[in-house]
């Protein structure tokens, strides 16, 4: 049987079950696009404005899905530019496959223009990593590229030369002069064992019950885990301390946890971990090293997927390889109830605490508008079932201490390569993967300036996403500080009046009142809107361990 090489190479995707990709390609690989239109009933291309933004959409649609993200680029500049947000999936641990262009072969090492060597540009971002120089390779490398993606969650790069997607290719196994054929691949998956052995389980329990003061530190590793998380805290008496991409782990108005740890986390957060003799560690390599105890002063009993990652956290007495929430339920019936609540007690009051100064911070009547009280506004608009993305940068401060998980809530931001501007992109993907929730980017002035070309995505694709901008305007501010030396000015940018020659909603709020009428109007909007907030540029946030809130 004889098709064309797109199809092989799409027709794989869909196997593995792949509905989306997110890409912006060249004419050059305009038999690739016409090969996904023939497709169309199992799979789509969403064509965006960035290449960057594609592979943090990709990287955004992992983890709101936990399935493999897809994204698609042309040859040269193109390729390069998804670079940024792949390594933001390879640093946190997201499944992705990026698929570019590579110059023609019979080119390569002549100084062509655009000749790069992507393999060598992508080596460091991709654990899997190859170019594709006849057809009949292409199933087999898209089946070991999404494995590898899927099983490390890391990121694969397939790359393959122009014209190759409108060659007619022999899907039969291609002889060559030695005796081998194209490997007989298939797209298949499965995931590791999801418990322990026993007696990992009753060292674990050994030490948990052995505890005093028990704490437990929970990452993205413990998403899928909320009920067994509370179970296990709940009969170890144990606050649970969240990691910034482990915030929808356990909601943030239970009583049994206090919140986020870290520069944007909270002071409760940190006196219980100090508090603590022993750790149990879920699903996290938290890598800030001031915020733990000294390794030294506690035992510790570490919860992961991935064995490179076994002892990334802390010095850990018992290591249980497997799924968190079947691990915590097996090691559930081995732990003995403690009686003695003290630290949990210790760690409520703590909290009601904070979330008193919170209140304060969050104060509608001052002028400017405070970012605190913005994201409150946010937290008490938007759906039971919203997923808020976050930017990085200050935002992320706002949004991690001011705006609470429950319910059905999710959370997303870039939290180990921290890149601003992935709030817009990663709500696109969310509201492509969950087109029934309320999808909401919450982003500075500066991050949404990078990428504000993908509300047009938005607009083009009819998705209702929402995007609230905390406009600080840092750049107006840099200007007017070298005002007396150029006699150049500044103002804040009004992305509102661009929203709305593109064809969404753009609210423009430059005063406390006006702020929930606005966020409210926004989020009833059946279509995708934008609300730009002046707020209080001097307002900075500080560390919980430097007494901040």
């Amino acid at each position: 049987m004889r098709e064309l090489t797109a199809d092989l190479l799409v027709g794989r995707l869909v196997d593995w079950g792949v509905d989306t990709v997110f890409g912006l390609p060249a004419d050059s690989l305009d038999g690739v696009v016409e090969a996904f239109r023939r497709h169309r009933d199992r799979i789509r291309l969403v064509l965006v404005h960035h290449e960057e933004a594609a592979a943090l959409m990709a990287s955004g649609y992992a983890k709101a899905t936990g399935r493999v993200g897809v994204c698609l680029a042309t040859s040269g500049p193109g390729a390069l530019r998804l670079l940024g947000g792949l390594y933001d999936a390879k640093l946190d641990h997201q499944p992705v496959l990026a698929i570019t262009e590579s110059q023609e072969i019979r080119l390569l090492g002549t100084s062509f223009q655009q000749e790069l060597q992507l393999e060598k540009a992508f080596d460091d971002v991709a654990d899997y990593n190859v170019r594709v120089n006849v057809p009949v390779q292409i199933p087999a490398v898209v089946d070991i590229g999404i494995g590898h993606a899927l099983a490390r969650g890391t990121v694969s790069h397939i790359t393959f030369p122009p014209g190759l997607d409108e060659t007619a290719a022999e899907t039969s196994p291609w002889v060559l002069m030695t005796p081998t054929g194209s490997p007989p691949t298939a797209p298949l998956f499965t995931a590791g064992p999801g418990v322990p052995p026993d007696g990992d389980l009753r060292r674990a329990a050994d030490v948990l019950n052995q505890g005093g003061r028990v704490a437990l530190l929970v990452g993205a590793g413990g998403l899928e885990a909320r009920e067994e998380l509370l179970a296990v805290a709940d009969m170890l008496a144990g606050p649970v301390v969240k990691s910034l991409p482990g915030k929808a782990a356990v909601p943030d108005d239970h009583p049994m946890t206090t919140g986020c740890i870290g520069v944007l986390g909270t002071r409760p957060s940190e006196e219980a971990l100090e508090g603590a003799d022993t750790l149990l560690l879920v699903g996290t390599s938290f890598p800030w090293a001031a915020n733990v105890p000294d390794p030294g002063a506690v035992r510790a009993v570490q919860i992961e997927t991935d064995p490179a990652r076994l002892g990334g956290s802390a010095a850990t007495e018992v290591t249980l390889l497997g799924d968190a929430a079947e691990t915590l339920g097996a090691l559930l019936p081995l732990l003995r109830r403690k009686q003695d609540r003290g630290f949990l007690e210790e760690a409520r009051a703590g909290m009601a605490g904070w979330r008193r100064r919170l209140r304060e911070l969050e104060d509608q009547t001052r002028e400017p508008i405070q970012p605190q009280y913005l994201m409150r506004v946010i937290d008490q608009c938007a759906a039971p079932d919203a997923i808020l993305a976050s930017d990085s940068g200050t935002v992320a401060t706002w949004s991690a201490r001011h705006f609470d998980v429950r319910g059905g809530r999710h959370y997303l931001l870039s939290a180990n390569l921290a890149t601003i501007a992935a709030g817009v992109p990663y709500a696109i993907a969310a509201q492509w993967a969950h087109p029934g929730r309320q999808c909401i980017a919450v982003t500075g002035s500066d991050g949404f300036a990078k990428v504000m070309g993908e509300l047009l995505t938005a607009v083009q694709y009819r998705l209702p996403v929402k995007v609230v901008v905390s406009n600080v305007s840092s750049l107006g501010r840099r200007l007017r500080a070298g005002e007396g030396e150029n006699g150049q000015g500044g103002r804040p940018a009004d992305f509102s009046s661009w929203a709305r020659a593109n064809g969404a909603l753009g609210l423009r709020v430059e005063r406390a009142a006006e702020v929930e009428q606005a966020v409210r109007r926004a989020f009833a909007d059946p279509g995708p809107a934008l609300v730009d907030v002046l707020v209080n540029p001097d307002e900075q946030p500080r560390p919980a361990m430097a007494g901040g809130a």
